[in-house]
């Protein structure tokens, strides 16, 4: 056994790393989507909803502008990945008596350890892509020019507070790259500043992963042949962890909103600051209401579903063994 998790272990980084590159292509346009909407407060709104967002900012920043911090999680992301799947089977491995089935406790211990693991980087990775990714939204709230218009009814005055969009090309996102906000944040903070918010990426990383491994573990043993074959079609991995993917990452879209929030350097107009997590959840309760820690959650479920399903099939087709010229037999055998 011992030399079988010594062969498969470089593999199972290998689709971790393949895995969460094609997903963060696929979804990234939506995870950008995501972080506008979490971090723009009420009566600020510049977005709608996820398809408003994405056709403003195709028109004012161009296609590729749904793209920005992509670079950042397509680099990072390959051992962000890696680590989280990895470090799961490693757990379920030392957790486990004789390859015995693991009890529902332990399955949520396992993925409790992987996602502390994964924190370390993660939470670098996201602190940079947020500030790309937010870049747009506070270029575009500077362009909104808020106008008082008091109008009269029923013999009473009432401001009403409505905006109107200026034409005139306003301030542009300011075209900074990951590099050079972590040279500045290196330069003034020191290493703590690129682990910002850390303490709410554990907040939210480690519920997740405790949802998301036993709820994926058992929706697809569902699809097993049979007892003697335990085999499961490759599309039963891709909907199994679609389906624990946006389970566990709408359980957890408040803590994400409340990382958004801490996360973010560059603020617009009239957006508060934050001490901490107690200090965020307080103020966006007192300011915008239990509503606003839903803010991106059809959004992130839409990221986090088929992001973890072509995960799941990446890693279960085996293509980490395929490229180091292992087989399945070739590892169990070994």
């Amino acid at each position: 056994m011992a030399q079988q998790q010594q062969i498969s272990l470089p593999a199972k980084l290998i689709n971790g790393g393949i895995a969460g590159m094609v997903g963060v292509t696929c979804v990234f346009p939506i995870d950008l989507a995501k972080t506008r909407l979490q971090n723009q407060r009420s009566g600020q709104q510049i977005y709608k909803n996820m398809m408003d967002c994405l056709v403003k900012t195709v028109k004012s920043e161009g296609y590729f502008g749904m793209y920005r911090g992509a670079a950042v999680n397509l680099t990072l992301v390959t051992p962000e990945k890696a680590i989280k799947l990895a470090a799961n089977d490693f757990f379920r491995h030392m957790l486990s008596k004789d390859g015995g089935k693991l009890t529902v406790f332990k399955e949520m211990l396992a993925g409790c350890c992987a996602g502390m693991c994964q924190v370390i980087v993660t939470t670098p990775m996201e602190m940079l892509k947020i500030q790309l990714q937010d870049a747009g939204r506070i270029a575009a709230q500077q362009r909104v020019m808020p106008a008082v218009v008091t109008t009269l009814k029923m013999g009473r005055a009432s401001a009403v507070l409505s905006r109107s969009y200026n034409t005139i090309p306003g301030p542009q996102a300011m075209r900074t790259s990951a590099i050079q906000i972590t040279r500045e944040l290196l330069r003034t903070k020191g290493v703590t500043g690129l682990y910002r918010g850390l303490g709410a990426t554990l907040m939210r990383d480690i519920p997740f992963s405790v949802v998301y491994f036993p709820l994926f573990a058992h929706v697809h043993q569902l699809g097993q042949h049979s007892s003697d074959d335990p085999s499961v079609p490759f599309y039963w991995s891709f909907l199994s962890g679609c389906l624990a993917g946006s389970i566990a990452a709408v359980a957890v879209s408040p803590c994400d909103v409340v990382k958004t929030r801490l996360q973010s350097l560059r603020k617009g107009t009239n957006e508060e600051t934050y001490s901490g997590v107690v200090d965020c959840i307080r103020k966006i309760l007192r300011k915008e209401g239990p509503g606003a820690f839903l803010k991106g959650a059809t959004c992130r479920a839409l990221v986090i579903a088929p992001l973890f399903g072509i995960a799941q099939v990446v890693y279960f087709v085996g293509v980490g063994e395929f490229l180091l010229g292992y087989t399945p037999y070739n590892i169990c055998s070994a």
